[in-house]
């Protein structure tokens, strides 16, 4: 149970446990197809071959929360990890799925058709870090909303990826019977969330445990649809601690 006492706890330590590395150190492109997609890189500190993380956002982009990504990417390069965003989406995408001229039912059937080439650029991106002098060869994923199912998606096909963690997704329905390997994953959901059923994400975890994958299902209870985005909810600071600690052995070297 959340006392009063607990919950200012986990505001404190949101507010000040986790500093600001404000911008990117370094920003490329990736080729996927005929689209050239932007990364921003925030590099860990630490010197030598280090893991990374690759992380995907949801389908209104990064810019509209962009301090809600960044801690957790200050709190995974904080620990080592390099923090890698990747900007998947298409101005094509992002014209079909703003919520101004599209339905819940119109934005699903648009993603169906794009799940094979947003794996696809994940697993260029993986690529070219993977090709970097510092890399150490284990590269998480970590997927929002439609970002997870994205990110669950490529797991489920691109067996390079070593570890990965959703926030509120799921398995693309179309790829969930085909899917033979996951590796080690972590499924945080709220369980009031009407965006993307709390089911969705029992499911990935079940799947996961049917391949024979280390998974693990953390439901907050009461909690909407990216509730993590929140800057005064303590289950903010509990969702990144849980992230980065998920990551930290299982990424390294």
């Amino acid at each position: 149970m959340i006392t009063r006492r607990t919950a200012m706890t986990g505001i404190a330590a949101l507010l000040t446990s986790i500093p600001a590395h404000g911008a990117p150190g370094e920003q490329f492109s990736v080729t996927s197809g005929n689209d050239s997609l932007p990364v921003s890189r925030y590099a860990a500190t630490v010197a030598g071959k280090r893991p990374a993380v690759i992380v995907l956002h949801g389908s209104r982009g990064i810019e509209l929360r962009l301090r809600a990504y960044e801690r957790y990417a200050d709190a995974l390069s904080a620990k080592g990890i390099d923090v890698y965003f990747l900007r998947y989406m298409t101005p094509a995408d992002t014209a079909a799925l703003t919520p101004k001229s599209s339905t819940h039912e119109s934005r699903d059937a648009y993603d169906t058709t794009r799940f094979d080439d947003w794996a696809n650029t994940v697993s260029a991106t993986v690529t070219a870090i993977l090709g970097r002098s510092d890399s150490s060869g284990r590269i998480g994923l970590l997927g929002f909303s439609l970002g997870g199912y994205v990110a669950a998606d490529t797991a489920a096909r691109d067996t390079r990826i070593t570890a990965l963690a959703v926030l509120y997704g799921g398995m693309p329905d179309a790829m969930a019977a085909k899917v033979k390997h996951l590796p080690p994953l972590i499924a945080l959901h709220g369980e009031a969330d009407r965006n993307v059923p709390v089911a969705k994400g029992r499911q990935l975890v079940e799947l996961g445990k049917s391949v024979g994958a280390e998974a693990e299902f953390v439901p907050y209870p009461g909690k909407a649809h990216g509730f993590d985005f929140s800057d005064t909810d303590p289950m903010t600071s509990d969702a990144i601690d849980r992230v980065t600690r998920f990551f930290q052995p299982r990424l390294a070297a």
